[in-house]
């Protein structure tokens, strides 16, 4: 699929790329502070924000056996899942402020749910878009239900296999939905760049027939920079106020003035990589004039044969092409030449 359409907004060949702004917990369950989130991520240059929807309750149990523990060397380890999550949802209530809200500021909202649950809630929000999180690629009759209500379906890639991005793919277009988009992703947080495999991002455009870009993790620019180098269509990022503030996901979040930095020089990658010609600008054809060609550098007298002493490749380009170089050699001078002049076919025997 060449583009999709997220609201007022498309994704894909042509366009520029989606900025996503992910909210996430970094409200620190502030109602104000979610907007000035939302806020910020206008002014940084952002098209959409997304939330999270989840209660803790719909996304774990309130358990604290030792599966529930989180153990796996993250920067929520010591907790439970149930715990974090407590301190990381965002309330439902505030979702239909919310979406307005952005939309009063130009942008576009949606949401990752979690369970069945939120996409009904959120569909009567009437979202333009889902994105299944990383951690959800698995959930298999949650992919169907958002896929079979015709929106876009943007997955993370995060902790999948090949095998399981192929059946999620599967799912939604066992649906008829073939509004897809996969964003390569590492779920390690912050992620280190070494990690990151953004070569992944053109193939699976390629195996998959879809749309793809980056959910990224990392810490500065660089790394989303570089993904709209490698075919990126849609780019997300944490966005909080200051990491200063705190909050479950502050370490691996940008601030404001660093996801402006990032939707500056993304966008002047995408006027840099242009598009696939041979032709020269108007500004290139001008600079052509300070190549090489030849030029008489001695004079030279009527009759006098023509040397490696008195012509040579050299700059500018006003004289015959240079390829003629080792024909002109031995020809003889129809007319006197003085030296600086362009040599042309007129002046030759």
């Amino acid at each position: 699929m060449k583009k999709i359409k997220i609201g007022s907004r498309y994704v894909g060949e042509g366009e520029k790329t989606f900025l996503v702004a992910e909210v996430s917990a970094n409200h620190l369950q502030d109602y104000n502070r979610a907007e000035a989130i939302i806020r910020a991520a206008a002014e940084a240059g952002a098209d959409a924000v997304k939330l999270q929807t989840y209660l803790p309750d719909t996304i774990t149990l309130d358990c604290d056996n030792s599966y529930f523990q989180i153990t796996q060397g993250t920067i929520w380890d010591g907790t439970t899942l149930h715990k974090l999550y407590e301190t990381a949802y965002t309330p439902w209530e505030w979702h239909p402020k919310l979406k307005e809200y952005a939309a009063s500021l130009g942008l576009e909202c949606f949401s990752s749910p979690f369970d069945e649950t939120a996409v009904d809630f959120l569909e009567e929000l009437d979202m333009p878009a889902y994105k299944v999180a990383s951690f959800e690629i698995n959930d298999i009759p949650l992919i169907r239900k958002i896929a079979r209500l015709g929106k876009p379906v943007i997955m993370a890639t995060g902790i999948a296999y090949l095998e399981d991005i192929e059946r999620a793919v599967r799912v939604c277009r066992e649906e008829g939905n073939e509004q897809i988009v996969l964003l390569k992703c590492t779920s390690t947080y912050p992620s280190p760049h070494e990690d990151m495999n953004l070569r992944v991002i053109p193939n699976m455009a390629e195996v998959f027939g879809c749309l793809t870009g980056l959910s990224d993790h990392s810490m500065g620019t660089a790394a989303a920079v570089a993904s709209v180098a490698l075919g990126a269509k849609m780019v997300e990022k944490h966005l909080i106020l200051s990491r200063s503030d705190g909050g479950p996901d502050a370490k691996f979040s940008m601030e404001p003035a660093e996801f402006k930095q990032m939707a500056e020089e993304i966008r002047i990658v995408e006027k840099a990589l242009g598009r696939v010609t041979y032709e020269l600008t108007e500004r290139q054809k001008r600079s052509r004039e300070d190549g090489r060609s030849l030029f008489v550098v001695k004079d030279v007298k009527a009759g006098e044969e023509f040397t490696r002493e008195n012509v040579r490749s050299i700059r500018p380009a006003f004289g015959m092409h240079t390829m003629y170089y080792e024909e002109i050699l031995g020809k003889r001078a129809r007319t006197d030449i003085a030296k600086g002049t362009p040599l042309n076919w007129e002046q030759v025997e």
